[in-house]
């Protein structure tokens, strides 16, 4: 057996067991790759699901014997034509299922731990071991736990020093070098020996600086002098600000062209994050605004733990913060279709197993039951003819794929409808991604070491060390909107969804950001985003 394949083992093993430093064997650079999200140079890694995640059914409770231990396979170079995929043999896959630490009496031990939330786990310093969390919760703690989460710890946004003369640039290709090299800088000066993950992460807002946000503002005054204007002031509540550019962009916006609107603005940020509301704080451009301007707030604060009623004509804004909800993760059974929840299993050593009850947590039956007014149907019960066949195989799965469902989203709706009645929103994010692991509307989960991004097959990795983004299925979002927060009016006059390309040839100054060769990046990049008004 080669050792490629044991190396992307250990690779695994080591997230789950919080040795990430033992990975320094394993990272081989090669070409420049982009992503959705991030541009890096990297080899890929890509972990199969375990052939042996038969499942096991004890009084109700059912075991995907899936930890992050037997994920195993990774992508590498070969011959001239692409690349070849490196599997385990049969003998390293029969030694992961002999393991004792996952015997069918030690996962179903696990199935006993106590069941904790998120908020539970921000209590404590270190991470949690012999309980089980709800999905949500497990990638809730992830992210945001104050004390290890990825975003309080290693999120860091890309924002250039200065904005791109677009007009000096040849054209897309001499736009990528340029990105590139600002990259590189970015990570000479990142320390790997403290901090091995830091991520560096883009958004359209911080590339496009400042013709997107000034798209932006042009969008919600246009509207504002539609509806409110002059009779009420224009409040703007914009949720997971990152760097605070966007509030920039905006008020600069409104104050240069809209004067008169200006001088009945009120700008609010909401950020969970007290690492960037601190940021926030201390950049220079933002002081420089906050001295100037009265109407600039900070609010560090969960915009899920929202309690106060705001009862004015409002813009709720959300550029990219959508991705980074927490979803619940859901399978079916195969014959009934009845739903059954996912949660995670920690043991004493941090590795993990997915266990599937019947669906119990409000949330998600609350979720599961407005989504069932609207008509959808989950792609995974789809082609019922076939699955009755399958059903009738030896060794047939006893539950469909998985799903993810955005049961934090649905908090976000509800919370819209009873602490901010007349709101409106604008939100942007990713409809689809590329190297999501598997499911329906399954994320994007990876991170950096020494400079390499590593993608993974498992949302189930070492929190707070990796990021985990999902995309946006708007279309469900829209219908779902109407019934949460506007069942009283029609679907056309309540929202509406675009391409991010279709709004901003509408709002942009995209002269700004047309290269001399004719090429706009503004409209090229991020052509998987959409826009959602209401």
């Amino acid at each position: 057996m080669s050792n490629l394949p044991r190396l992307s083992a250990r690779l695994v093993h080591a997230s789950a067991r919080r040795d990430l430093p033992e990975l320094a064997t394993t990272k081989t650079a090669t070409a420049t790759q982009r992503s959705a999200k991030y541009y890096y140079s990297s080899r890929e890694f890509h972990h199969a699901k375990n052939p042996a995640a038969a499942g096991a059914t004890t009084s109700g409770l059912r075991i995907q014997h899936r930890t992050t231990v037997a994920t195993t396979a990774t992508t590498a170079k070969a011959n001239n034509n692409g690349s070849s995929k490196f599997h385990t043999s049969a003998a390293l896959r029969q030694s992961l299922i002999e393991d004792p630490r996952y015997s069918p009496e030690k996962v179903a031990a696990r199935a006993k731990y106590p069941i904790i939330t998120a908020k539970d786990a921000a209590q404590k310093k270190t991470i949690p071991l012999e309980s089980k969390m709800l999905v949500r919760d497990f990638i809730d703690d992830s992210l945001y736990n104050p004390h290890y989460g990825y975003f309080s710890k290693q999120a860091v946004i890309f924002s250039p020093e200065t904005d791109f003369e677009f007009e000096k640039i040849k054209d897309n290709m001499e736009f990528l070098d340029i990105i590139a090299e600002k990259y590189k800088e970015i990570e000479d000066d990142m320390d790997v020996r403290d901090e091995v993950a830091r991520q560096v992460w883009h958004t359209p807002t911080e590339l496009f600086k400042p013709w997107y946000g000034y798209a932006i503002a042009k969008y919600i005054v246009t509207e504002y002098k539609l509806n409110n204007y002059p009779d009420k002031d224009l409040i703007i509540y914009e949720m997971g600000a990152g760097n605070g550019t966007l509030m920039l962009n905006i008020l600069d916006y409104i104050q240069q062209f809209e004067p008169s609107v200006y001088e009945r603005t009120r700008y609010r940020i909401i950020e969970i994050s007290k690492k960037l509301a601190q940021r926030q704080g201390e950049r220079q451009e933002v002081r420089d605004v906050t001295k100037r301007h009265s109407c600039v707030e900070v609010i560090n604060k969960s915009i899920f733990e929202w309690d106060t009623v705001v009862p004015d004509n409002c813009f709720f804004v959300g550029m990219e913060v959508l991705d980074n909800f927490s979803h619940d993760l859901i399978r079916y059974d195969s014959v009934t279709e009845e739903p059954l929840q996912g949660m995670v299993a920690i043991d004493e050593e941090g590795d993990y197993t997915e266990i599937y009850t019947p669906v119990s947590d409000p949330l998600i039956q609350k979720y599961l039951s407005i989504r069932k007014q609207t008509g959808y149907r989950p792609p995974v019960l789809g082609r019922r003819f076939l699955r009755r066949i399958r059903n009738r195989l030896p060794f047939a799965p006893n539950m469909t794929g998985p799903e993810y469902i955005p049961t934090k989203l649905l908090l976000l709706l509800e919370t819209l409808k009873t602490h901010f009645p007349n709101h409106r929103v604008v939100l942007s994010d990713f409809y689809t991604l590329p190297e999501a692991i598997p499911g329906t509307d399954a994320p994007v989960v990876q991170t950096r070491y020494a400079g390499t991004m590593v993608p993974c097959s498992t949302y189930m990795v070492m929190p707070g060390m990796f990021d985990i983004f999902f995309p946006t299925n708007f279309e469900l979002l829209k219908d779902m909107y109407q019934q949460v927060c506007r069942p009283a009016l029609g679907m056309e006059k309540s929202v509406k969804v675009q391409t991010q390309r279709e709004f901003l040839e509408r709002y942009g100054d995209l002269e700004r950001t047309r290269t001399y060769s004719g090429e706009n990046p503004m409209l090229m990049y991020y052509e998987n985003n959409k826009m959602f008004m209401s």
